[in-house]
Parts: structure tokens; sequence; C-alpha cells
């Protein structure tokens, strides 16, 4: 099963699985289409993008960690052109954390290698792209180290439940300089895209873990 947004290289992909001997049942463009389509075909192994429509942010790798979740024997390999932290390790973490593998997409052109990775998932085993595995030990950190002592006072403060109003008035600042650092935060925490609403709740459960 193949899902990849980009038609030219989701059929280049399909035509170099075939020259090594793997039928692709499947091919698709969104998480959405995945999902229904491993359903409908059960495949041996699943081989999906990170960014995805609608949103192009993480639909194929959250969409992978649900088919692991529901299934955690299904073999799954995701392909990404950047390390997506939070959910790497989840999916990595997911099932018995067999048959699973993160590559980027820098190693499709190693070909075999590429091939030799699609086959050692298929079998249960784990393959982790080098520039991944560096990026996790990172994550495993105090993520709020990074941040500066002005940041952590924000932070407290949201974890308070404050609004960036309330947050300025506390500590003296303008309601634009509190937005700022609170954009700095995300940034420094690797918060995935989303609406502000989400990034303050993550941000806040960053907090209370560290």
């Amino acid at each position: 099963m193949l899902a990849e947004d980009s038609v030219l290289l989701r059929d280049g992909l399909t035509g170099l699985l075939a020259r090594f001997g793997h039928e692709v049942v499947a091919s698709v463009g969104d998480a959405e289409t995945l999902v229904a389509a491993v359903a409908e075909h059960a495949p041996d192994v699943v081989v999906t993008d990170v960014r995805m429509p609608p949103g192009f942010q993480d639909e194929g790798l959250r969409a992978a960690v649900g088919l692991r979740e529901r299934s955690p024997g299904l073999p799954v390999l995701v392909l990404s052109q950047y390390v997506q932290r939070s959910y790497a390790a989840e999916l990595l973490d997911s099932g018995d954390g067999t048959g699973v593998g993160y590559l980027l997409k820098d190693r499709v052109g190693q070909v075999e290698e590429f091939v030799e990775a699609l086959a050692e998932v298929a079998d249960g085993g784990t393959v982790v792209d080098p520039e991944v595995v560096r990026q996790l030990l990172r994550r495993r950190r105090d993520p709020l180290e990074r941040l500066s002592p002005r940041e952590r006072e924000v932070l407290a403060l949201i974890a308070e439940g404050k609004s960036n109003g309330a947050v300025a008035r506390q500590l003296l600042v303008s309601e634009a300089a509190v937005g700022k650092h609170i954009g700095s935060i995300f940034t420094k925490l690797d918060l995935p895209p989303a609406d502000d609403t989400h990034r303050r709740v993550l941000a806040v459960l960053a907090f209370l873990r560290a």
C-alpha cells in the first residue's frame, strides 16, 4: 500500500517497487483514503508520506500511528522530507516496536538501500534514518532548557490559565511582547503547525512534564 500526494513520486515508487517484485495493491494521495484502502486490501506493508491533504502538515504520519494502534502488527514505513519528532516517536513506540520504519526521502534515491529497508520492515524489522535518531535523542532533553528566563515566566503563567493580556499586565510588558514570546516558545518547543489554542495546550503539557 502506497500513500503519497505527489503523483509523480507515487507513480515512480509504484514502478520502482514493481521492478523489485513487489505488488502495489493500491496507491492513494491522502490520509483518509489510505485508512480506507488498508481496511479494504489488508496489505503486507504500508509506505506513506508525512505531509498529505487536506492540511499538508502531518496527516500521513498521524494516519500511520492510528493504523498501528488498530493493527499493531501492520508493518509501516514512513517517508518524509523532514523529521516530525512528536509523531515519529509515537510511531516508533507503536505496537511492539517491530515492523516499523522512518526514512527521509533522500534515501529513496539510494534505490537498493530503500528496497532493503522496505523488506526489513515488512519482515518485522525496525529501520530508522540516522537523522531521525539524532533528532529523537535531542527530544529526550528537557524541552524547556531552550527557553529564556522570560519565556519560562510567560509559559508558567500560561500554564496557570492566564490570557495574553493577563500575562502582559503581570509582567508589566505589552501584549504584543507577550505574543512574540509565545511565538518563540512554540518554535523552541518544536510544536507542530496548528491553531494557536492547540499549541498553547501542547506548550503547557511540555511545561508540566518538565
